[in-house]
């Protein structure tokens, strides 16, 4: 891979999947820095702080679809009616293989593309080649 992205937020209720995301991102000089929030509400809110702030914002925003409080659709459509509307790439990252998610996500203009869980070095090198 070439040089790693510098931050990437993680979207997703487990913790598991976030912490074994986070060593293939470093295994594969893919990325050394995420910011990570357990669900669509936490995420806007916190990403909004960071825009607020103008903290460093994410270069990729990884999505799940199914989680409490916000859902990733949810987050989406939240997502467009705040500043930070189009100035991050988001992919959806799931474990749902039906084609309604898939095709939904497809038609969202907001979202880059869908991965399906769990991620490997493949799914890292479509990530990159789309968003960067």
């Amino acid at each position: 891979m070439t040089d790693p992205i510098d931050l990437i937020c993680i979207i997703d209720d487990d913790p598991i999947y976030a912490f074994a995301v986070q060593k293939l991102f470093k295994m594969n000089n893919f990325s050394n820095n995420c910011v990570i929030f357990k669900n669509g509400q936490e995420a806007l809110e916190g990403l909004s702080n960071l825009f607020n702030e103008q903290d460093t914002l994410p270069d990729l925003i990884l999505l799940d679809i199914n989680m409490p409080i916000m859902d990733g659709w949810q987050f989406l459509e939240a997502y467009k009616s705040t500043s930070l509307y189009n100035k991050i790439p988001i992919f959806i990252t799931s474990s749902s293989v039906d084609t309604l998610d898939v095709n939904k996500a497809e038609t969202n203009s907001l979202v880059k593309g869908y991965v399906n869980k769990p991620l490997n070095l493949d799914s890292l090198t479509l990530i990159k080649s789309k968003c960067l």
